[in-house]
């Protein structure tokens, strides 16, 4: 291998990690967001705290139920729009798709 290839290659590697600091760093941040605008939301709504644990059998079941779907369902779809927002980015910084989001060949 050259010295240019290998170049690019830890240049590369390089990019990947910073992706998946990137990916990490984008999720988490927003799932925290997510998850303080469904408490407030569901405190506005119902004048009651979001359950804390939803599988404690003193919370309503009818609360736990709506409580894990809600906050599943809106963290794990804001999630993914800010890693895609991260994923544009990486691109054009990069000028290509970290590794780990490479399109599907099959």
């Amino acid at each position: 291998m050259s010295k240019s290839n290998n170049a690019h290659g830890k240049k590369a590697q390089q990019g990947d990690k910073i992706w998946a600091v990137m990916a990490l760093v984008s999720g988490l941040g927003a799932a925290k967001i997510t998850s303080k605008v469904l408490s407030s939301g569901w405190q506005a709504s119902t004048g009651r705290k979001p359950p804390a644990n939803p599988a404690d059998p003193d919370v309503r079941l009818v609360d736990a139920v709506i409580w894990s779907a809600v906050t599943g369902a809106t963290v794990a779809l804001v999630r993914m729009f800010a890693q895609r927002r991260a994923a544009n980015y990486y691109v054009k910084s990069v000028g290509r798709l970290p590794k780990q989001l490479e399109k599907d060949q099959s």
